[in-house]
């Protein structure tokens, strides 16, 4: 199912968190929880700072949403440096897809997408392509 074009408010609510998710000495993950609240025992989980999970709720919108990713050829993409670069708005929500669905499968998924750089390159494309989208607007606006 294809979704529609996220708004020139909704690209720049999304890239607003690039300086949050990057600020010098923030620490993805608060703590690693061990216990429920009924004191047992399981399997590790993050407690992530609060840019963090805003961030991937944020990106996991309707039109950030890529409805038919297939996971390993989007993780393949985005471990790509030039896919990224080059990358289509589809292909952006393919990856962005792929960030957020990944703490599903694997906890700590959110805070090494952030970490190893995959988001800031995906912001860092957006914002390529938003300004570029701009750019031809004026131009075609006679401005």
């Amino acid at each position: 199912m294809k979704t529609r074009p996220p708004t020139a408010d909704e690209i720049d609510a999304l890239l607003a968190f690039l300086p949050r998710l990057h600020a010098d000495g923030l620490k993805l993950i608060k703590k690693w929880n061990t216990k429920s609240a009924s004191n047992v025992l399981t399997l590790p989980w993050p407690e992530y700072a609060g840019v963090v999970p805003e961030f991937f709720e944020a990106a996991g919108r309707e039109w950030w949403t890529d409805h038919e990713y297939v996971p390993a050829s989007a993780g393949s993409m985005l471990m790509n440096e030039e896919a990224v670069r080059s990358a289509s708005l589809d292909e952006i929500n393919t990856m962005l897809t792929y960030c957020v669905r990944g703490e599903r499968f694997c906890d700590g998924h959110w805070a090494a997408m952030v970490k190893d750089g995959h988001v800031r390159r995906l912001l860092e494309r957006l914002a390529s392509r938003a300004r570029r989208a701009e750019r031809a607007w004026l131009r075609s606006a006679g401005r």
